[in-house]
């Protein structure tokens, strides 16, 4: 058999793959786009393995790596899809631009939030100071600690 065949095959599966990453919304959808990708690439690597008939199999044992790597991959992209699951209710990618750090057009780092910048935090410092008393302390008695 032509090395040709299982690289055009390679080459199909890994544009149908790169469509689903830039095409689909769903974040499940682009990661078994991803998927599809390293199978090409796998696919690759033991087409030419055989090709160049390697003694020691370098491409057979790098698919192997990479279909380890794979799973790990889609284990935690599947963990932290189910996470925003849990938070958001929805997996469109679209739909997460909350996870996007805001335009900072004066560069003064990241918004802290809502909050107008007169308040202060809530929980934070109060206004008499850092080593102000908190609101509904009992005062030490003299001689205690």
């Amino acid at each position: 058999m032509h090395v040709v065949y299982p690289a055009v095959l390679a080459a199909l599966l890994f544009s149908i793959g790169v469509y689903g990453v830039l095409a689909r919304r769903n974040t499940i959808l682009v990661l078994m786009s991803v998927e599809l990708m390293l199978n090409a690439v796998n696919l690759n690597l033991v087409a030419f393995d055989v090709w160049l008939r390697d003694r020691l199999h370098g491409g057979q044992v790098l698919t192997l790596f990479v279909i380890v790597i794979a799973a790990a991959e889609l284990g935690v992209g599947l963990a932290i899809v189910l996470a925003v699951f849990r938070n958001r209710q929805t997996v469109e990618i679209d739909r997460l631009h909350d996870l996007a750090e805001p335009d900072d057009p004066g560069g003064e780092g990241p918004a802290t939030g809502d909050a107008p910048p007169s308040d202060p935090p809530a929980g934070g410092p109060s206004p008499d100071g850092p080593m102000a008393r908190p609101q509904g302390a009992v005062p030490a008695r003299d001689g205690a600690p």
